[in-house]
């Protein structure tokens, strides 16, 4: 548990980001840690490289109404104050705190707290033993590095523990977090460091983390962008909902357009998708489709669709076909559809995790709320 989140043992994926703020400034930390939040975030890292950084934390942690993690590096000191400032988890490397009393002290506090620690290895930080032993940031290199600072951890008794072995090379990122999940059953934090700016940070982190995703491997992620935090959370939660981990907005699923299309495909999708990030909707597909060929089929199997052709298009919602619509009203008739179809499916939803919650309770031997 990082804070109230779960994280591994069949838990849902949990997004994380890491402010990019000085933590020392309190203000601006929680605003972006509050952003970070209602984008979709599950957990925030903060960064306390110095005491004035660990000093802030407990107002941090009090007012972000999001668990909490510090990023620790180098000094125990920091650990004990983020701990006792009552973070919701530590990211460190016991080996680059090497004393073993200075490791023993911060475990036991992270143990009496029932604080997590993320063991967190990184291409561009291993052991020079290491880098010269595998000539270089190799897979092997990677999850040796994990499972000795894991064993570390281990002696003392000590077993909440996350894993990540990060690298900017995709396919040696993919290889090593295969070798890391052959080896050990701790929960895997996945990511791509130093991945750069979207739109190439957005696609090594989509691969990476997707193949890894699509194998059953990872409990939590963080997208590592050079961008405002808040794209890493959209482009973790369009990663989730792609592969269908999550869902938690809508699904725009719009045909690439060609010389069949009878009306500019790419004009309608975009006034769609315009309308569509401006609404809150909930979690519903919506299809703009172009041709006669597969447009109706794929219109059909969408919540909501329309089949565009020349001068009008055909509606369709949740597999029924309601009729042709004018081409000028094509884009309000489909929305309109959709945020009817998303509310009825939002409140069927609300009613059966009702209904799943007081037979739960039945089970459990107490009687459910409101009788």
């Amino acid at each position: 548990m990082v804070g109230s989140v779960p994280v591994g043992g069949g838990a849902p994926i949990a997004i994380q980001s890491m402010c990019t703020t000085k933590t020392d400034d309190i203000q601006a930390t929680l605003i972006q840690a509050h952003a970070l939040a209602t984008q979709g975030a599950d957990i925030v890292r903060v960064a306390v490289p110095h005491p004035g950084d660990a000093a802030a934390l407990p107002m941090i942690v009090q007012e972000a109404g999001v668990p909490i993690v510090a990023d620790i590096h180098f000094s125990f000191r920091l650990a004990i104050m983020a701990l006792e400032a009552g973070v919701a988890g530590l990211r460190l490397n016991p080996g680059n705190i090497r004393d073993a009393d200075q490791i023993r002290t911060v475990v036991k506090e992270a143990a009496d707290r029932g604080v997590p620690i993320r063991v967190g290895v990184n291409a561009g930080s291993l052991d020079k033993r290491l880098l010269a032993k595998y000539g270089g940031a190799t897979p092997e290199a990677l999850v040796e590095s994990a499972l000795h600072e894991i064993k570390i951890l281990e002696d003392i008794g000590f077993t909440a523990i996350k894993i990540s072995v990060k690298h900017q090379n995709v396919p040696q990122m993919i290889d090593s977090y295969r070798l890391l999940a052959e080896a050990c059953d701790y929960p895997l934090h996945l990511g791509v460091t130093e991945a750069g700016p979207p739109p190439y940070g957005t696609l090594k982190s989509a691969i990476g983390i997707g193949t890894l995703l699509s194998e059953g491997i990872g409990d939590t992620l963080r997208v590592s962008l050079t961008a405002d935090p808040v794209e890493e959370v959209k482009v973790a939660k369009q990663i989730l909902q792609t592969l269908g981990l999550r869902r938690t907005t809508f699904d725009l699923v719009a045909c690439p357009s060609c010389g069949r299309a009878e009306m500019d495909v790419i004009e309608l999708t975009r006034q769609v998708q315009e309308r569509l990030e401006k609404m809150n909707l909930p979690p519903i597909q919506i299809a703009v489709m172009g041709c006669e060929v597969n447009g109706p089929g794929e219109a059909r199997d969408a919540d909501v669709g329309i089949a565009a052709g020349p001068g009008r298009g055909l509606l369709f919602s949740r597999g029924k076909q309601l009729g042709w619509v004018p081409a000028d009203k094509m884009v309000d008739a489909l929305l309109d559809e959709a945020v009817k179809v998303a509310t009825e499916n939002a409140a069927i939803e609300g009613e059966a995790a009702r209904i799943a919650a007081e037979a739960e309770a039945v089970v459990a031997g107490s009687e459910p709320k409101n009788g």
